[in-house]
């Protein structure tokens, strides 16, 4: 398999990769297209076991090698939340903001600062902001993007919620006019924790108190080299999995307003994927194959598994048009052919990665991303303290 090499890397730091959710309609006429999108909506905001992750990237000229590594590893963090289970036993509800500051081309009454997508656990959708990301010199306020990140999410109240704060750069915690200890102890108050990633040496990091920003929430501190390249290894069922993916596609049976500009989505990314690196298309069809992977707001055959669906609900204008003749009966068994379908491509899938884990691990070391790793790291430890276990 052609190994196409470009800066991979790390992650995308968030993992622990806006408003709770995959898709929500914008306006009157896209809810009434479909009929069962508002309980889908509401069912969102309910959800007791949600990480809430924002991401806070320098997009600075400096940081081009760490935007190429949050694309790269993206899935890796998110294949390892599939093996995450909450205080009750569930799965989470992985739900990831990102922010980019520090960027000439944004706006300066804004601080250099924009939120590129509020909480949001549409895989797709985050993938694809990511990739929209571009870097450009500017001024970096730390303490000014994390302020803003606590005014604009909506973080909740509720205390067995995971929420956490990755923030990095490389340039002085301490620039920009409002002070950095001010925002993090607004943090530390909403029960956030800040977790620090200074892009360059561990003790310039220090002495420019990017440790003390982490600190100051019982957060933790971090320095990687962000320009590290990382090696993917290629095995032997990499091949078979990206088919797999292909036919996994085809069990996706949009509704709605938005289905169709969503399956589009769904493809660019795997394009994107492959356009990295063949072993990031791989990891990508591995989290598609997981829980995590939940598109209910505009497939059918997701929505199928809500405990509220009806399919007598659907409006037949919002079906595709090789659907909207069929009776509610004809309409249900083909629901169920396609979920049956998908659940062999996906078991297949997943049997598959891993026998590729087992053949990676014998032939040689792979070397995670050192921002997937400090990531990981840190999620890991302080979700213990909610109750979090990893399989």
């Amino acid at each position: 398999m052609k190994n196409l090499k470009h800066t991979i890397g790390l992650i995308f730091l968030t993992l622990t990769l806006g408003t709770a959710f995959g898709y929500a309609p914008r306006n009157k006429e896209e809810i009434n297209n479909s009929g069962i999108e508002k309980f889908l909506i509401d069912k969102k905001g309910k959800d007791n076991n949600a990480v809430k992750i924002a991401l806070l990237l320098d997009t600075s000229n400096s940081m081009d090698g760490l935007i190429n590594q949050a694309k790269a590893q993206l899935w890796d963090i998110v294949n390892q939340f599939s093996y995450a289970k909450c205080g009750n036993g569930h799965r989470p509800n992985l739900q990831i903001a990102l922010y980019q500051y520090g960027n000439d081309g944004l706006s300066s009454r804004e601080g250099y600062i924009q939120q590129v997508i509020g909480f949001s656990s549409d895989l797709d959708e985050i993938s694809e902001k990511l990739f929209s990301l571009s870097t450009n010199g500017g001024e970096e306020y730390c303490g000014e993007v994390i302020q803003t990140s606590l005014r604009q999410l909506d973080w909740g109240k509720n205390p067995d919620n995971l929420k956490m704060i990755f923030i990095a750069g490389n340039e002085p915690f301490t620039q920009g006019k409002l002070n950095y200890r001010d925002a993090v102890t607004n943090a530390r108050e909403k029960e956030i924790i800040v977790n620090t990633i200074f892009c360059g040496n561990y003790q310039q990091g220090i002495n420019t108190d990017w440790k003390k920003g982490a600190t100051l929430t019982g957060g933790e501190y971090m320095a990687i080299d962000h320009n590290k390249q990382i090696v993917h290894i290629n095995t032997p069922y990499d091949d078979v999995i990206i088919k797999l993916n292909s036919k996994l596609n085809s069990t996706y049976i949009s509704y709605g307003a938005m289905g169709n500009r969503k399956l589009e989505l769904q493809s660019q990314q795997d394009s994107n994927a492959m356009e990295l690196e063949e072993a990031v298309a791989v990891k990508r069809a591995v989290s598609k194959s997981s829980g995590m992977y939940k598109n209910s707001s505009w497939d059918l055959i997701d929505a199928s598994e809500e405990d509220e669906f009806d399919v007598s609900a659907i409006k037949k204008e919002a079906l595709p048009k090789a659907l909207r003749d069929k009776s509610k009966a004809e309409l249900t068994s083909f629901i169920g052919k396609k979920k049956s379908e998908r659940k062999r491509i996906q078991k297949e899938i997943q049997e598959l990665n891993a026998k590729r884990e087992i053949y990676i691990s014998k032939h040689a070391q792979q070397e995670k991303g050192e921002l997937e790793n400090a990531m990981l790291n840190a999620i890991k430890r302080q979700a213990a303290r909610k109750s979090f276990k990893w399989e």
